[in-house]
């Protein structure tokens, strides 16, 4: 149940950037499996800091997940904004 709150953390994170149009990339899919796998990574995190865990559902990690998942959309559009991939 941890593992999946993590994923919809991500998922929702992906969705909340979408809403932004700054820098919005046409190619939507990078964005989705870097959110993605940004709030797993973070869902591991917070597990070995002992809030949440594998099959724990606890609203801090799904909460850390959410917020390094919006962080890291956000890195990863001022990266392809700065090189001019748009």
């Amino acid at each position: 149940m941890g593992v999946a709150s993590w994923v919809v953390s991500g998922i929702a994170a992906f969705l909340i950037a979408r809403i932004i149009p700054f820098s919005r990339q046409i190619h939507w899919k990078t964005e989705l499996v870097t959110a993605t796998v940004a709030a797993v990574a973070a869902g591991v995190a917070a597990t070995i800091l002992d809030f949440g865990g594998w099959r724990d559902l606890d609203w801090r990690s799904a909460a850390f997940a959410f917020c390094v998942g919006l962080a890291v959309t956000g890195v990863v559009r001022a990266v392809t904004t700065a090189r001019g991939d748009r």
